[in-house]
C-alpha cells in the first residue's frame, strides 16, 4: 500500500510550517523548531475535519502527522496588491433554471493581479458573444446576461463554463447547466363517474404532467378549496388521492386534482372526477393490506445529504393505523419526521448510518401487516478535509495540494493544470501527482499556476481550484498600527497580530521593550499571530510589540492594552416592607474603573420604572415616596459601563398602616442544616429543615444561587421554587460554575431572611450548549454587511475561552461558507460587499471545550446604495382642472440597490396659459411610500403648463430623476374679481367699476352681475319717491269720496248700503286705481313681481333710463339676456309678466320712484 503523504513526510524529515493567517477557532499552540532541526520547508494545506465524520486510514495517519509534526497551514488570502492567479469568487449553482420573467444571469466573478480576463464554453465548445447580439458580459466581470426579450430561452439551454484567466494561471468554474422550467398541458381524457360501495377502498389518479421541474401536487374542490385528509384519506407522493376505506360523505363530483409549476408560476388542472358511495349492503371488517408498496418488501436507494422518504398507505376496515421502526437501529429523531397521518416516513440530510431495513406497520382491531423497505445509502463525492486550499511559496520551498474526497461508489479523482489535463499540461520537474496528491518539491519563480481537482462518480462531481502562487515578499502585519484593546480584570485578552509573507514570517511578541520576554504560563502564542492573555490583571497593562519576520525582511507593530477595575455593587439595596402612604428608600452603591462611564438603571419587575414623580432616582438611590399597592414587587438596580455591568435586586412589600393585631403573624424563620445529595454533571439534589413559620403557612421556598467563579461574594440569582409542603429540590445545573446554594422561605407576611450558605459545589466544564441569538445582518455602508447577535451571557458559556465563529456566504450562490472568528464582541464587519446582496449568517458559540450545535441561519443584507436608474415611462393623465394622475414603470428591485420605500413625484408649475400670467418656478414633492406604479397630483392650478419628474428611493436616498414631462390642466372655474367698485351713484342709477379675477383660470368669456335692492343701506327721501306720492294721492281721494257719500246719504237721511256696495263691487284693492297725477298701473299683492321699469345697462356699466317696453319683471339667474357690441342689452327677460294691456297702460308713464325693498334680486348677465 501507498504511503500516505504524512508518512512520507515523516520518513524523509520534511515538518510542515505553521500558518500565515489563521482564524482563532483553527489556532493551534506552536511547536518547537523542528523535529530534525533546521528550517521547516514543507507546507501543506487541510481544513479541519467536521465532528462526527468518521476517519478513513489516510485521515488517521494525518492526524498522527500533525500531532508529530506540528499545526497544520491554514488557508491565506494572498492581499490583492501582490501578483497572483486567479480566484473565482462567485459562480452560478450547477443547476440554473430560467425564470421566464427575467433576463438570464449567468455568474462568474474572479480576482487576481493582474485582474483575470473571462472567457465561456457552451456544450464544451467555445461562447462567441460576437455571434449572440443579445448575450453580453458584465464590465470587469466574466457574468453573462441574456436578454431573452428578444429570443426564446430555450436557444439558450446548455452547460456553461466560465474560464478566468491572468499571466499566473487559469481558474475554471463549475458546468453551469441552464434550463428551461416547462409546464406541459394535462392531456385530455374523459373520466367517467365512480360508483362504489360503501366501506371498501378507493385510489383517485392523479397522473400529472411530466415537466421540469416536477410539479407540486393536491386536491382541492369546485371552490378551490383543499379536500380534507385525514387517517383514511391521504396524498401519496405521487399525488393519488388513497381512500382506506369510503364513507357515504365521501360522495361528491369535484374531485380535482392540480399541478403547480412554480418556476413558471402555472397550474394545471385535471378533470374532475365523480364519487357516488352507496350504501346497499353493509361491509364486512377486514384486517388491514397494503395499497402502496406492493409486496412484502422492497428496496430504496437514497444519496447521501438528500432527504429520504418512504411511504406506507393500507387499506382497511376500521382504518388501520400506520406505525414505523428501524429493523437494526432507532430512528433518528432529530432527523426524522412523520407526514400524511404517519403514511409517510421523512429523513433529511441522509447519512451512512441511515442506511438499512425499515419496517412500516399497518394494524386495526383485526390484525396488522408488515412491510420492510432496505434502504441503501449513495453518496456524490464530498470533501474528507476541505477543498484543495491555495498555497503559497517562496522559491525553493516544499508544499503539497490535496483533494481529499470520498463517495459511494468510491469516486476517481483528476487533476488539470490552468485547465489542462494534468498529464498534457507543461513538465514541471518540481511537481509530482500521486493520486490524490500533488507535491511540490524546491518551486521556482514562474512555476504559479491554477490546478482543477475533479472528484465524480456515477452521482455528482466536485471542482475544486487551488492555485499555487510563488512569491518572495517581506513581512507585513495587517493589525491597525497602536490599536487599543480593552478587558476588564481577571477576563481573557486577545491580542491580534494579523500577517503576511513569503517566506512565512516568524512571529514574536514584546512587551513594553525587546528586552523582556512573555511569560509562557499566562501568555499563548497562537499560530495566526493572536497573543492570549488567559487572565489579564492590571500589570498586564502597557505597549506590545509584534514583530514579524522573515528572510527578506522585518516588520513591526504596536498595540496597546488596558486592563480596567470591574464594576462592582458594593451595597446592594435591601427587601423591604412599608406601610402604604409611606416612603422607601433602596440602595445602590456601585465602584468601577474611574476611566470608564457609569450609567445606572433601575428597573421594576425587569421593565421600566412606572413615569411617576415620586419615583426619584439618585445617583446611588432610589426613593419612592407615597407607597401605594401597585408599588410592591422586585427592584433591580443595573450598572453598566462600555466593557461590563453589575445588578442586584430586592423586593418591596407594601402592607397596610394599620395591621389587625389578632393574630402576631411574622416572617418565617430561614431554613438550617441545607445539604447536597446525588451529585451529577449537570444536575444535585439539595435538602433542608424549614425554620418557624410564625402562625402563617409557608407557601414556597425560593432556591438562589451564587456564581463565585464569575462573580464576586453576594451576587445572588433565584434558580428555582418549590412549595412550602416540600423539603427537597432537584436542581438542574450549568457547566463550568461554583456554586453556593442558598433557600429563603415565604409566608402571607413576606420572605424570611437567606439561610447560611451550602458547601461550594463545581461543575465542569463542556462545550456551550445553545447558540448567540437574534442575529442580524445589515450593511452601514454600501460594501459592507455588519453581522450582529446577542452575545451568551457567562453562565451560558459553559467553559472557559468563549468566542464566536462567524459563518457568510451569499444566498442562493451554494458557495462554501466564509468563516471568521470573533471575540469579546458581538458584531462582525463584512467590508467589500457587493451592494445590497441578501447573506445567509451563522453565529455558533465556540469554548475551549468545543463548538455549540449547528447554528440556524439568519438572513440579512449588505449595505444599500442610490438606485441608479429612473423609473420609465412615464406619463400624465389630467383628470380635471385641479388634479393629474402619473404613470410610470417601477424600478426594478438591482437598480434599486435597496430596500423600496417609495416613488417621489416632483413637479412645479411653469406658467398659466393665459398671456398675461407670470411664470413659476416653485417645485413642491408628492411622496408615494411602497411599491407603487402611478400617483395622483391634488391641487392644481387650472389652465397652467406643468412639468414633472419621477425618482424612486430606498433607505439610502434618491435616485436619478426621469426625463421631465409637461401636461397642461384644462380651464376652470375663475376666481372672484379682485376688486369691486360703485361710482356715480344717483337716485335711479349707479355705475360699477371692477378689474380681471387674480385667478382667471382660463379665458374670461364674461361676468355674472348680481344684485337686490338694501333699504337698511340707503338713505332715501321716502317724501320724494313717486309710488309714495302716488300712495298718498290714492288714500287722499278715497277718503274725499267717502266723505261726499256720507255727506248725501246724512242729508237724505237715507242708510248706507254697505253691504250691497260690497256685493257690487269688488274689493277696492284689486282694483286698478288710475289718476292723472298718481297712476299704479297694474297693482298686485305679491310685491315680488312688481316691475322695475326703465333698467337697462350700456356698456359703461351705468344703470340708465330708457324708453322701452322690455320689462325686468321676475327676471333671475339663468336668463338668456345679452348685450351687443356696443353694450346694448339685446335678449329676452324670463319669468312672469304683466299682461300686454296693463304693459300697454303702463307705457310712457315711467317715474324715477326707487324700487321697492320687498322686490326680487334681479340678476343681469352680459356676455362680453
Amino acid at each position: 500500500m501507498r504511503l500516505p503523504l504524512w508518512g512520507f513526510m515523516i520518513l524523509t524529515g520534511i515538518k510542515c510550517e505553521s500558518a500565515r493567517t489563521c482564524p482563532l477557532d483553527h489556532v493551534t499552540e506552536q511547536g518547537e523548531a523542528g523535529l530534525f532541526g533546521g528550517r521547516p520547508r514543507c507546507r501543506t494545506l487541510m481544513m479541519e475535519r467536521r465532528m462526527g465524520e468518521p476517519h478513513s486510514l489516510p485521515l488517521l495517519l494525518l492526524v498522527v502527522g500533525a500531532v508529530l509534526l506540528g499545526p497544520l497551514v491554514s488557508t491565506l488570502d494572498v492581499p490583492l496588491d501582490l501578483p497572483q492567479p486567479p480566484t473565482i469568487t462567485h459562480q452560478s449553482p450547477k443547476d440554473y433554471i430560467i425564470d421566464p420573467r427575467e433576463n438570464i444571469v449567468i455568474h462568474c466573478e474572479a480576482k487576481g493581479k493582474p485582474h483575470p480576463s473571462f472567457s465561456w464554453t457552451r456544450n464544451g465548445t467555445h461562447f462567441d458573444l460576437e455571434q449572440h447580439p443579445n448575450v453580453h458580459m458584465r464590465a470587469h466581470s466574466g457574468t453573462l446576461v441574456v436578454d431573452i426579450s428578444r429570443e426564446r430561452a430555450e436557444h439558450y439551454e446548455g452547460a456553461y463554463q466560465c474560464t478566468a484567466r491572468n499571466k499566473h494561471g487559469t481558474a475554471v468554474s463549475n458546468d453551469i447547466m441552464v434550463r428551461q422550467p416547462r409546464s406541459p398541458l394535462w392531456s385530455k381524457e374523459k373520466i367517467k363517474p365512480i360508483v362504489i360501495q360503501e366501506g371498501v377502498s378507493l385510489v383517485l389518479p392523479c397522473r400529472p404532467p411530466a415537466g421540469f421541474p416536477p410539479p407540486i401536487v393536491f386536491w382541492m374542490d369546485n371552490n378551490f378549496q383543499r379536500l380534507p385528509q385525514s387517517n383514511r384519506v391521504s396524498q401519496s407522493l405521487n399525488g393519488d388521492l388513497y381512500f382506506s376505506n369510503v364513507l357515504h360523505e365521501d360522495s361528491r363530483s369535484d374531485y380535482i386534482c392540480y399541478a403547480r409549476f412554480p418556476h413558471t408560476q402555472t397550474i394545471q388542472q385535471k378533470q374532475p372526477i365523480a364519487v357516488k358511495v352507496l350504501n346497499q349492503e353493509p361491509v364486512d371488517e377486514r384486517k388491514p393490506t397494503f395499497l402502496i408498496p406492493s409486496g412484502p418488501s422492497r428496496s430504496k436507494m437514497v444519496l447521501r445529504g438528500q432527504v429520504l422518504e418512504m411511504e406506507c398507505i393500507a387499506e382497511g376496515l376500521p382504518t388501520p393505523d400506520i406505525s414505523w421502526a428501524k429493523v437494526s437501529g432507532e430512528l433518528p429523531t432529530m432527523r426524522a419526521s412523520f407526514l400524511h397521518h404517519q403514511k409517510i416516513l421523512r429523513i433529511v440530510n441522509v447519512s451512512e448510518a441511515d442506511a438499512g431495513n425499515y419496517r412500516c406497520t399497518a394494524r386495526n382491531r383485526l390484525g396488522s401487516v408488515h412491510h420492510t423497505i432496505q434502504v441503501t445509502v449513495k453518496a456524490a463525492p464530498y470533501w474528507i478535509s476541505g477543498a484543495p486550499r491555495n498555497l503559497v511559496l517562496a522559491p525553493g520551498e516544499n508544499g503539497v495540494l490535496m483533494c481529499r474526497a470520498s463517495g459511494t461508489p468510491k469516486p476517481g479523482i483528476q487533476w488539470a493544470m490552468n485547465g489542462v489535463p494534468i498529464e498534457y499540461a507543461p513538465k514541471d520537474p518540481s511537481r509530482k501527482v500521486e493520486d490524490d496528491t500533488i507535491i511540490f518539491t524546491d518551486v521556482q519563480t514562474g512555476s504559479s499556476a491554477v490546478y482543477q481537482c475533479n472528484v465524480s462518480n456515477q452521482h455528482g462531481y466536485l471542482l475544486a481550484n487551488a492555485f499555487v502562487n510563488v512569491l518572495s515578499e517581506p513581512p507585513r502585519v495587517l493589525t491597525p498600527a497602536n490599536k487599543v484593546y480593552q478587558v476588564i480584570k481577571n477576563h481573557r485578552a486577545l491580542l491580534e497580530c494579523t500577517y503576511f509573507g513569503s517566506p512565512i514570517p516568524k512571529i514574536t511578541w514584546f512587551k513594553e521593550s525587546r528586552s523582556g520576554t512573555l511569560d509562557a504560563e499566562t501568555h499563548k502564542e497562537h499560530d495566526n499571530g493572536t497573543l492570549e492573555i488567559r487572565v489579564a490583571q492590571p500589570r498586564n497593562s502597557g505597549k506590545y510589540t509584534c514583530v514579524a519576520r522573515n528572510s527578506l525582511g522585518i516588520y513591526e507593530n504596536h498595540v496597546h492594552l488596558e486592563v480596567k477595575e470591574p464594576t462592582r455593587i458594593l451595597r446592594q439595596p435591601e427587601y423591604r416592607v412599608v406601610q402604604r402612604g409611606r416612603s422607601v428608600v433602596f440602595e445602590c452603591k456601585v465602584k468601577h474603573d474611574p476611566s470608564l462611564t457609569p450609567t445606572m438603571t433601575w428597573l421594576k419587575d425587569n421593565g421600566e420604572l412606572p413615569d411617576d414623580e415620586r419615583f426619584v432616582v439618585d445617583a446611588d438611590s432610589l426613593t419612592i415616596g407615597d407607597v401605594t399597592e401597585s408599588d410592591a414587587g422586585v427592584y433591580t438596580c443595573i450598572m453598566n459601563t462600555t466593557l461590563d455591568h453589575d445588578s442586584a435586586s430586592a423586593e418591596l412589600t407594601v402592607v397596610e398602616a394599620t395591621p389587625t393585631p389578632a393574630v402576631v403573624n411574622e416572617r418565617p424563620e430561614p431554613p438550617t442544616d441545607l445539604e447536597l445529595t446525588d451529585h451529577k454533571k449537570r444536575s444535585v439534589q439539595l435538602t433542608w429543615i424549614p425554620g418557624d413559620e410564625h402562625n402563617s403557612p409557608i407557601q414556597k421556598f425560593v432556591i438562589q444561587y451564587e456564581d463565585s467563579l464569575h462573580h464576586h461574594r453576594g451576587h445572588w440569582h433565584n434558580l428555582t421554587e418549590v412549595p412550602g409542603t416540600k423539603t427537597t429540590a432537584h436542581l438542574k445545573l450549568s457547566p463550568y460554575v461554583h456554586y453556593n446554594f442558598r433557600v429563603l422561605a415565604i409566608n402571607s407576611m413576606g420572605v424570611s431572611r437567606p439561610s447560611f450558605p451550602s458547601k461550594m459545589y463545581k461543575t465542569e466544564p463542556s462545550a456551550p450548549d445553545e447558540n448567540p441569538t437574534d442575529v442580524h445582518g445589515f450593511g452601514t455602508e454600501h460594501d459592507n454587511l455588519v453581522i450582529s447577535w446577542k452575545p451568551l451571557s457567562g453562565l451560558q458559556a459553559n467553559g472557559p475561552g468563549l468566542h464566536y465563529r462567524v459563518m457568510w456566504r451569499q444566498k442562493m450562490m451554494d458557495s462554501e461558507w466564509i468563516v471568521a472568528t470573533v471575540a469579546n464582541n458581538s458584531k462582525f464587519v463584512v467590508s467589500r460587499t457587493p451592494t445590497f446582496v441578501p447573506y445567509e449568517l451563522k453565529v455558533q458559540a465556540v469554548n475551549d471545550y468545543g463548538a455549540a450545535p449547528e447554528p440556524a441561519v439568519a438572513y440579512g443584507h449588505s449595505g444599500e446604495d442610490l438606485p441608479v436608474a429612473a423609473p420609465e415611462s412615464v406619463q400624465a393623465y389630467v383628470l380635471n382642472s385641479t388634479l393629474a394622475e402619473i404613470h410610470w414603470e417601477p424600478v426594478t428591485q438591482k437598480l434599486i440597490r435597496g430596500y423600496l420605500k417609495g416613488y417621489k413625484v416632483y413637479y412645479w408649475r411653469e406658467r398659466s396659459l393665459h398671456k398675461h400670467n407670470p411664470h413659476h418656478t416653485e417645485k413642491q414633492i408628492l411622496t408615494f411610500s411602497g411599491n407603487h406604479s402611478k400617483g395622483k397630483l391634488p391641487g392644481l392650478h387650472p389652465f397652467s403648463l406643468y412639468s414633472f419628474n419621477v425618482r424612486v428611493f430606498n433607505g439610502k436616498g434618491e435616485g436619478p430623476p426621469s426625463r421631465n414631462q409637461q401636461f397642461e390642466t384644462p380651464e376652470g372655474v375663475p376666481g372672484a374679481p379682485s376688486s369691486l367698485t360703485v361710482t356715480n351713484p344717483n337716485l335711479d342709477s349707479l355705475s360699477l367699476e371692477w378689474n380681471p379675477p387674480r385667478d382667471q383660470n382660463g379665458l374670461l368669456t364674461g361676468y355674472t352681475l348680481k344684485y337686490h335692492p338694501a333699504v337698511a343701506s340707503r338713505q332715501v327721501d321716502i317724501a320724494t319717491q313717486g309710488w309714495f306720492i302716488g300712495l298718498m294721492c290714492a288714500i287722499a281721494l278715497l277718503i274725499l269720496i267717502l266723505l261726499i257719500i256720507c255727506f248725501i246719504q246724512r242729508n237724505k237721511g237715507g242708510k248706507y248700503p254697505v253691504k250691497e256696495k260690497e256685493d257690487a263691487h269688488t274689493d277696492p284693492e284689486f282694483q286698478p286705481m288710475k289718476d292723472e297725477d298718481c297712476t299704479f298701473g297694474e297693482y298686485s299683492d305679491n310685491e315680488d313681481h312688481k316691475p322695475l321699469k326703465g333698467s337697462r345697462t350700456p356698456s359703461s356699466g351705468t344703470v340708465k333710463r330708457d324708453d322701452s317696453d322690455d320689462s325686468l319683471v321676475d327676471y333671475g339667474e339663468g336668463g338668456d339676456g345679452q348685450f351687443n357690441e356696443d353694450g346694448s342689452f339685446i335678449g329676452q327677460y324670463s319669468g312672469k309678466s304683466v299682461s300686454r294691456d296693463t304693459a300697454a297702460a303702463a307705457e310712457g308713464h315711467e317715474s324715477s320712484e326707487a324700487p321697492s325693498p320687498i322686490n326680487a334680486m334681479n340678476s343681469l348677465n352680459s356676455f362680453v
